[in-house]
């Protein structure tokens, strides 16, 4: 092994392991994670030189590239680009849009990772595929979660990816992901690797010392020796302090490259700042700049830069000791060579970047430049790099009001790129511009809007609604947006203190005409919050009809709320084609920002149609993308589903999460839904006085957060508490919103909690009445419910015959999917009216995981490996690897054979 490796035999061993992996047709990920000099970088070297029969492709993070969108990222695949032709027509648009190769409308981020997935799929069945990515701390933000998501889909493709992290800085976007730390040399092999370094004498203690500070740190046990005279290295004295030891590395570093010839210099300056390593750049800035053509053999006789077909310095912090080393005039004069030297036609956005940089002062020119670059970074869907561009355009420009303008933009970029503190910086510097009316009411309503990105809590309502009526007499439509915001926000919360203010804004901000389906969405919310629930029924049901009709993509982002309103009203049909389309529309945009949120409504559909596996797949995949692309998870409905099927530690576990969270940000609906969740597995469980609580414990979050089936969990629980007054409230107020509803699932479970609270003939007519309304539609869980109660009822009628027959149906129902509480529940009533139970045969459920199931149902429906693929996300090879595993668990050995299995 060379001397670069030694004491390395751990490490390779982990790595070469990786590369068996993919030699036998699975992936394999692993991060390296350690300070800067201890040996990552040349980890990755060895993994390199040991995929023989590999393809390798590299990327580098580079720090003064963090802003430019997809940076990083281009430096990986464009080795790779000629298979771009291969991509389905989506992915292959975004992705050569995202790099400049053709204009078009911004590309859905994610839809940019999938193209990348596939990409990088499509090249390793070829060959298999090493990639290499070193300093990824330093890759720009689009970069890092598109490589990040690229790793967690990775199964069955023959693609190794090695990540290389310095630390103690931290990349969230690869958290998870298998780590390994690589920490300094032991100390016989720090010591020899130190002897190898000092050829001559070294005193005893001078080495103690050195091993000591550099905590077997490689690079430091090279380099900091090369600082010290011979008189220091034999007797101790001037050794280095107690400074971090990426200062002390650094420091060595600048020390060696001022020793350097003045044109050597130069010529490190310029390869500094320009981190592409562009050879041929740099020589034309050289020659610009009156350097000759041997102005970099010292560099590369000191060890310190490779000229290859690369510029490659030997250690990120030489690069960055050679830029620091210099003068800020110097760092100017050789930006603006860069930028005479960058062709502005192929890379006008680098050359922008180079011409800010130099810029000592305000340049109304440069930060022309700047904003058209902004535009262009936008249009690639680098809303990071938009917002980069801008802000420093912002700081270059004279004109005060532009100064303004293009602060206030952004800070809007800032936002949409998720950095909502930046953005508030953002926002305080352009409130001391001259700004007009609408930019000081579009500024109000930026600083709302951050405030309910950071805390999603109580005073998000508020704001926005302060912002939407300061914007109502100026721009009507983005008035009414506000507002829309408002509520949505207040629906999180669960109150809204002012609606008045949301009466003054639709009075104020009249609709488009014909009004959009947000439109009439707005005005049916305006209604339910000033004249109440029954009076907002009918225009909202205007609007859900409006939302049904209209199948566009860019409805997509109000069809949470839609869906949110179609629950309330207990409309199941309109919330499940909401919800379906807002499925389909995410995954065929690739919008994986959108997936999560349409692919939890649809979880609800099925969870209320007791299709807990179909949920628990949708759960489940929502997961695994928030995971991958680093936003907030929502975990509401996990819990829910838990509470459902009687998991008692899950669901706990879950809810006390979720309450902990809520609490502190003031979230009214999530409180209320686990109080929800939380009731329903107390019922199961038969713990009725804990229920009890629960239950009016959601119910004091406020009408507008309120989970209406809470009321149906307290009416039954303090029936069976022996709490009739609590029971006829909770009555009064559901019937309330089910006689407004008036659809066959509202007033079926309205006649259900009728039924708990009444006797005699009356109890049973509204028993029947509710077991009929719910089976007419798709929520047989409660259909379940309601005839698992009646069984009871009917058991203390001592009518045991009819018991025994609506009791069957409820425990046949409960078993089939899961619910185990409730099945339990009925199995004891069974066994109480004389019924003897058979044992449940194993389902299907039991032997697929829930991804295999949904693979299984998509190959059955007829679509091929490259089309599922397309819609979860995940490669055709890893659909196949899936597939295998599902016949072999079915015993099946085709395609057909699936549907009768299936």
């Amino acid at each position: 092994m060379s001397t670069s490796l030694r004491g390395r035999d751990a490490e390779c061993a982990v790595l070469d392991q990786q590369l068996r992996r993919v030699r036998t047709g699975e992936s394999g990920v692993q991060v390296l994670r350690g300070e800067a000099g201890v040996g990552k970088s040349v980890l990755l070297e060895y993994v390199a030189e040991q995929a023989s029969g590999f393809r390798v492709a590299r990327a580098a993070g580079v720090e003064s590239e963090m802003e430019l969108a997809f940076a990083g990222l281009h430096q990986l695949c464009a080795p790779l680009l000629d298979g771009v032709d291969g991509l389905p027509g989506p992915q292959r648009d975004a992705l050569r849009v995202a790099f400049g190769l053709r204009s078009g409308e911004p590309p859905d981020r994610f839809l940019v990772a999938l193209a990348v997935l596939s990409l990088l799929a499509e090249t390793a069945e070829a060959e298999p595929l090493v990639c290499l990515i070193d300093d990824a701390q330093w890759l720009d933000h689009a970069s890092a979660q598109t490589l990040a998501f690229v790793a967690r889909r990775l199964l069955a493709e023959r693609i190794a990816m090695v990540f290389a992290v310095r630390a103690p800085l931290e990349v969230s976007e690869l958290a998870g992901l298998p780590e390994l730390t690589v920490e300094g040399l032991g100390d016989a092999d720090a010591r020899r690797l130190l002897a190898s370094a000092v050829p001559g004498r070294l005193d005893e203690r001078v080495r103690d010392r050195i091993l000591a500070e550099t905590r077997g740190n490689p690079l430091a046990l090279l380099e900091l020796p090369r600082g010290m005279t011979p008189a220091e290295l034999a007797g101790g004295f001037g050794l280095p302090n107690a400074r971090p030891l990426t200062s002390r590395l650094q420091q060595t570093f600048s020390s060696r490259v001022q020793a350097l010839p003045e044109d050597t210099r130069r010529l490190l300056l310029i390869a500094a700042a320009e981190p592409v390593g562009d050879v041929a750049l740099l020589w034309r800035v050289a020659e610009r700049l009156g350097l000759g053509g041997d102005a970099g053999g010292p560099a590369e006789a000191a060890g310190l830069l490779e000229l290859g077909v690369r510029a490659r310095f030997r250690h990120p912090l030489v690069r960055a000791a050679a830029y620091w080393a210099a003068t800020p005039d110097e760092r100017r004069d050789v930006h603006r060579a860069l930028a005479a030297a960058t062709d502005p036609r192929t890379d006008p956005d680098r050359r922008a970047w180079h011409l800010a940089q130099a810029a000592s002062g305000p340049d109304a020119a440069v930060a022309d430049e700047l904003e058209r670059s902004a535009d262009r970074a936008q249009a690639r869907g680098g809303v990071a790099a938009a917002a980069a561009f801008l802000e420093r355009a912002a700081d270059l420009t004279p004109d005060p009001v532009r100064r303004g303008e293009r602060a206030l933009a952004a800070a809007q970029a800032k936002l949409e790129a998720g950095a909502p503190e930046a953005a508030d910086t953002l926002l305080a510097n352009a409130a001391l511009a001259p700004l007009d009316d609408l930019q000081r009411a579009r500024l109000q309503r930026l600083r709302a809007q951050i405030a309910f990105v950071l805390r999603r809590g109580s005073d998000a309502t508020p704001l926005l609604l302060a912002a939407a009526r300061r914007l109502a007499p100026l721009d009507a439509a983005l008035a009414r947006e506000t507002c829309l915001e408002a509520l949505g926000a207040a629906i999180f919360s669960g109150h809204l203190d002012d609606a008045a203010g949301v009466r003054e804004v639709v009075r104020t901000a009249p609709a488009a005409s014909p009004p959009r389906p947000h439109d009439l969405l707005l005005d049916g919310l305006a209604v339910r919050v000033t004249e109440g629930f029954a009076a907002g029924v009918a225009p909202l049901r205007v609007a859900l009809a409006a939302f049904r009709e209209e199948d566009a993509a860019d409805s997509n982002r109000w069809l949470w709320l839609a869906c949110r309103v179609a629950a309330d009203l207990f409309d199941e049909a309109t919330w499940d084609v909401l919800a379906r389309r807002g499925v389909r529309l995410a995954r065929e945009a690739g919008a994986l920002s959108v997936l999560p949120i349409a692919a939890t409504y649809m979880a609800g559909v099925y969870m209320h149609d007791a299709q807990f596996e179909a949920a628990s797949t949708l759960m489940e995949e929502a997961s695994a993308i928030t995971q991958a692309t680093g936003t907030a998870a929502l975990i509401h409905p996990e819990a829910v589903l838990a509470a459902q099927r009687g998991d008692e530690a899950r669901a706990t576990a879950l809810i006390e999460v979720i309450r902990e969270d809520a609490t502190e940000r003031g979230q009214g609906m999530a409180l209320s839904m686990v109080g929800y969740a939380q009731a329903v597995l107390l019922n199961g469980l038969g713990r009725y006085e804990e229920a009890r609580v629960a239950a009016e414990q959601a119910c004091a979050h406020g009408e507008l957060a309120l989970f209406t089936l809470v009321l149906v969990e307290l009416v039954e629980a303090a029936v069976r508490t022996d709490r009739p007054e609590v029971a006829a409230t909770a009555l009064a107020r559901l019937s309330e919103r089910m006689q407004a509803d008036q659809t066959d699932w509202a007033l079926g479970v309205e006649a259900r909690s009728r039924a708990l609270v009444s006797t005699g003939p009356a109890a049973d007519a509204l028993y029947t009445e509710a077991i009929e309304r719910l089976g007419r539609g798709h929520v047989a869980q409660h259909l379940a419910r309601a005839q698992l109660v009646y069984g009871e009822w009917l058991r203390r009628e001592s009518r045991r015959i009819d018991a025994r027959e609506q009791l069957r149906a409820a425990h046949d129902t409960f078993s089939r999917i899961g619910a185990e509480a409730f099945a339990e529940r009925a199995r004891r009533e069974l066994v109480a009216t004389g019924e003897t139970l058979r044992g449940r045969a194993p389902a299907t459920r039991d032997a697929l995981t829930p991804q295999e199931a949904q693979i299984a149902r998509m190959a059955r429906d007829g679509l091929t490996n490259p089309e599922i693929g397309a819609q979860l996300f995940i490669s055709p090879r890893t659909v196949e690897y899936h597939l295998r595993k599902v016949f072999l668990k079915l015993d099946v050995a085709s395609r057909k054979e699936l549907a009768r299995a299936v």
